[in-house]
């Protein structure tokens, strides 16, 4: 408590003179086509053809568990359409969890932009921070984000990722800077590439979406969801916002998620309430519900980010076709369809399933995704919470 209120009176001190010193960093968003810096064309401004822009900011806030425990998190904030001068003051305190989820297509040229903000509450860290795209394959080794091979970008500065996005599949993204603590603090997000197949009719698929370019329409789908795994360790959070040294050998979650929510929040459609200590600034935007119609195919895009733990995942009463492991279709090397259906997959941090839902012949009603592990079915020491969702089907 001693170290918490000296630095606690430090902090106070300087968190106004950060906020004016971080307020005057230097943004620079490349973007091509983009004149005023917001990586958006509008106006005069000229898209070239098949590119994408994304600025994210790298900070700290707060998230509420789902039995009203406060977190104190870093994570990453989407400032797509932000004027430059107004980059840093609206970063700060606006870290969500998950991250922006990031959506591009087969081929696209992708410019990602990311401006490190600070920490305005922890004032004594000067943590640089990065985007690491798991499991992708990079245009080239310095957009890694792994801070040994490639670049990270500290307090106040810019840096802009270029990706040519080769394969489709789900991925996700984390900071790689001082991987255990920024992913524990919740620096963790849903990252997925659409296949050029899109937008024509395969095999009948008159929904035009598929998971990959199957040639035979095995992957279409009608609705697709983001399902990302991951849990805090409360104490862990606890002392990080005391300013106390960090027992890593000791970390256990005890609050299990689905899109940085424990059930019943993962049912509630829309943004949780903005914690106090966030200024009013929503933290916790993704919902994990999934509304479909009888008889339409539901893509789940799975996929861990867990530091601590592995996760079994179920679905009663909804056979699970798996059709996709970490990014690449399931076919042998002469194209035989190895898709295969289970009740439940296993996933180890950094790993990503995709599975369909066919609903054809199933009831309407409520059915449940969870966790088989019952120590991930409760918010800490509240029983029936966790790592569970509901799947309503109409």
């Amino acid at each position: 408590m001693k170290i918490r209120r000296v630095l606690s009176i430090i902090g106070l001190q300087f968190i106004g003179l950060i906020f004016c010193a971080l307020s005057e960093g230097v943004v620079n968003v490349q973007c091509p086509g983009d004149i005023d810096g917001d990586a958006q064309w509008t106006g005069a401004e000229v898209q070239p053809p098949n590119t994408q822009c994304i600025h994210l900011a790298a900070g700290d806030g707060f998230v509420t568990m789902a039995d009203g425990h406060l977190q104190y998190t870093f994570g990453f904030s989407e400032v797509t359409g932000v004027l430059p001068e107004d980059v840093m003051s609206t970063g700060m305190l606006a870290a969500e969890f998950p991250g922006p989820t990031i959506k591009v297509k087969e081929g696209s040229n992708v410019y990602l932009t990311l401006t490190n903000v600070g920490m305005i509450r922890r004032p004594d860290l000067f943590d640089p921070h990065s985007v690491h795209f798991h499991g992708f394959p990079n245009a080239a080794p310095i957009f890694d984000g792994e801070p040994m091979a490639s670049l990270a970008i500290n307090m106040g500065s810019s840096l802009t990722y270029y990706y040519q996005a080769p394969e489709p599949g789900t991925y996700m993204y984390h900071c790689h800077v001082e991987a255990t603590e920024h992913m524990q603090m919740g620096m963790l997000a849903n990252l997925w590439v659409t296949p050029l197949q899109d937008g024509t009719t395969v095999g009948g698929c008159t929904a035009q979406q598929y998971v990959f370019n199957d040639g035979d329409g095995s992957t279409c789908y009608d609705l697709d969801f983001p399902i990302q795994l991951s849990g805090f360790d409360s104490i862990f959070h606890d002392l990080h916002i005391a300013v106390q040294p960090l027992p890593f050998a000791m970390m256990k979650d005890n609050y299990p998620m689905i899109n940085g929510r424990g059930y019943p929040d993962t049912i509630n459609p829309n943004p949780l309430s903005a914690p106090a200590e966030n200024g009013g600034i929503q933290s916790q935007l993704m919902s994990s519900l999934i509304t479909a119609t009888a008889g339409q195919k539901i893509l789940l895009r799975v996929s861990s980010l867990g530091t601590v733990d592995f996760y079994t995942l179920s679905v009663l009463g909804i056979p699970m076709r798996v059709v996709g492991r970490d990014a690449r279709i399931l076919r042998s090397s002469s194209g035989q369809n190895l898709s295969y259906i289970t009740n439940s997959v296993t996933l180890g941090g950094g790993e990503s399933y995709d599975i369909i839902l066919d609903t054809a012949g199933i009831a309407p009603g409520t059915y449940f995704l969870y966790a088989k592990d019952l120590n991930n079915l409760s918010n800490n020491t509240e029983d029936f919470g966790g790592m569970m969702t509901e799947i309503v089907i109409l």
